[in-house]
């Protein structure tokens, strides 16, 4: 495989594993356990009954824990770390053992940089999301983010260059958006104290 189409499949991937880095797993893994695609080489490790199971164990803890408000930001907290590093195995693990070293540092950058740029979206939306008195939002984003992953992982597997095309343009309106955020709290004047 092409060191393109590799890339081409680590951006999305990386893109989901920011989301929820277990579905992502879990979703290789499944999908070349049951045939659904024909995995390369490299992420056949993901179709491990054992890597299949834990990931669907940790689905089924974070689907729960990703529900509750408040206690899914400090879930994320706790996976501001898990998330990027889950990101970079899977780039360093579609790249493969054959590549150059310096190409599995790239491949380890652009997963995990990816991944944390996900990640933080994820949690300052859902962190934003909290400060709703109702909790139907909350389980509304983590329900469209769980089926989000799952199909943007099964069309990264099938159509990678698809869904590189979905995952650099959601990045580039993402990255907008913070670009926006911040001029607006540029142009913000302080706070004026009161003696």
């Amino acid at each position: 495989m092409s060191p393109e189409l590799l890339f081409s499949q680590i951006v999305p991937l990386a893109f989901a594993a920011g989301l929820n880095v277990y579905a992502t797993i879990a979703v290789i893994g499944l999908s070349g356990r049951f045939d659904l695609v024909s995995l390369p080489a490299s992420l056949q490790v993901f179709e491990n009954p054992w890597v299949i199971g834990v990931a669907v164990a940790m689905i089924a803890i974070e689907f729960v824990a990703d529900k509750i408000p408040w206690f899914d930001s400090l879930w994320d907290a706790v996976h501001t770390v898990i998330r990027p590093i889950g990101g970079a195995f899977i780039g360093v693990t579609a790249i493969g053992a054959h590549a150059s070293p310096a190409m599995m540092t790239i491949a380890a950058l652009v997963g995990g940089s990816t991944a944390l740029t996900t990640h933080l979206t994820k949690a300052g939306a859902r962190a934003a999301a909290n400060t709703s008195p109702e909790p139907f939002s909350n389980w509304f984003l983590s329900l469209a983010e769980d089926a989000f992953v799952i199909g943007l992982s099964l069309i990264t597997l099938k159509f990678p260059l698809i869904a590189l095309g979905v995952s650099v343009a959601i990045l580039l309106l993402m990255a907008m958006i913070a670009r926006s955020i911040w001029k607006w709290l540029k142009r913000r004047e302080p706070l004026a104290i009161v003696k």
